[in-house]
């Protein structure tokens, strides 16, 4: 029993000592459970040395698991050895030398920039649809947004004529994008002359981009007109909303942007956390996108 035992004191440890979430606890504590269904009775917790938990890490390896998923566990067996020490259960942690399995991360699509003049060349502006799709794709790619911000923006945030539009991302964060004259303009086009003869719906009012029933566009008809767009314009990759983000991220860095400023526009969670970055001044801001931007 004695596996149970330090897992079930390693769990209160976690709730009481540490003060996690139940949900953390039940992911560290499954941690755990792995180790001790690998080795069984074949040893106990006490015996275990790094070349055992290398050989447990190769396991999961041979099982298909993901570097990520590997990483993860292993960060809850170092809790967990961590929490032995503290008990002074063992004198040395079996995992200290071991280093998380190497994680690599695929790149998402990027368009270059003829690729998107192209979707927005395969437009047709004489049907009702025409300049509102025209004025997302110029607003997604101006800004940077996510595809749950483009949805959101209400009229009331888009301070065309300070130059910025005013959004709510991730955790509610408020954070103000400036936006270039062609975003600005198609977005007034489309406000003006097409929107303003819709039915609008109770509640959407202050909704920019509307569906013909006058309601909020929603995540899927977003993804569906960029899809649509990319297959018109013969744009052979794997497209989605996100991908004019980052190809909006990635072409002000090629074009020799400063790195802290991309990130404050992209509302990246570490831009507003973390004290080492240098909070950046608005002006600076609309002047990045101004200078670095293909279409600002």
């Amino acid at each position: 029993m004695l596996w149970q035992n330090h897992i079930k004191g390693f769990k209160n440890f976690l709730k009481i000592e540490r003060g996690l979430s139940g949900n953390s606890v039940e992911a560290y504590v499954r941690d755990a459970e792995k180790l001790f269904q690998f080795f069984g009775e074949k040893k106990t917790v006490l015996q275990l040395k790094d070349e055992d938990i290398h050989n447990f890490l190769s396991y999961l390896n041979d099982l298909g698991l993901s570097n990520t998923s590997q990483s993860r566990i292993l960060s809850g067996l170092k809790a967990f050895f961590e929490y032995l020490i503290i008990e002074k259960e063992i004198i040395s942690d079996p995992t200290e030398l071991i280093s998380s399995p190497k994680i690599t991360r695929k790149l998402p699509e990027t368009l270059h920039l003829h690729e998107i003049e192209a979707m927005l060349n395969c437009i047709d502006l004489s049907t009702p649809e025409g300049p509102r799709n025209k004025a997302i794709v110029e607003v997604m790619y101006s800004c940077g947004l996510r595809v749950s911000e483009l949805t959101g923006l209400k009229i009331s945030d888009c301070l065309f004529n300070e130059g910025f539009v005013r959004v709510v991302g991730k955790g509610n964060k408020m954070r103000l994008i400036p936006i270039g004259n062609e975003a600005i303009k198609f977005a007034k086009i489309y406000q003006n002359e097409s929107r303003s003869h819709l039915n609008i719906e109770h509640g959407h009012e202050d909704i920019l981009f509307l569906n013909r029933r006058g309601k909020a566009l929603s995540r899927v008809m977003v993804f569906l007109i960029i899809k649509d767009l990319a297959e018109k314009a013969g744009i052979h990759k794997s497209i989605s909303p996100h991908t004019l983000r980052h190809s909006f991220a990635t072409h002000l860095v090629e074009g020799g942007a400063d790195l802290r400023a991309v990130q404050e526009m992209l509302g990246h969670e570490s831009i507003i956390t973390t004290e080492i970055y240098t909070h950046l001044d608005r002006a600076y801001l609309q002047q990045t996108l101004k200078e670095f931007h293909p279409r600002g």
